[in-house]
């Protein structure tokens, strides 16, 4: 619920795949759930094939591998950014 109500406030959400109490594939699924049109980015240490296709079905824009370099994360980002005309 506090997402919803600071959406407008984000251009754009860096999620961690792995997380102490919710993992980034649900928290994300329930973000996709409330309506909240904010382009999410999945930040993991195991990007192989068929684990990108479960980031994407889970309602992720797009992902990076860490250890995340500088240059992609921007390209990343302002592809994404632009996709929702933030940028």
């Amino acid at each position: 619920a506090e997402i919803e109500a600071h959406a407008d406030n984000y251009d754009l959400i860096l999620m961690d795949i792995k997380m102490a109490e919710m993992d980034g594939m649900e928290a994300t699924r329930l973000i996709r759930e409330m309506k909240v049109d904010i382009p999410i980015m999945a930040q993991t240490a195991f990007a192989m094939d068929h684990e990108e296709k479960e980031i994407l079905r889970s309602g992720f824009n797009d992902y990076i591998s860490k250890p995340i370099i500088k240059s992609q994360l921007l390209e990343k980002n302002a592809g994404l950014l632009n996709q929702n005309g933030k940028a």
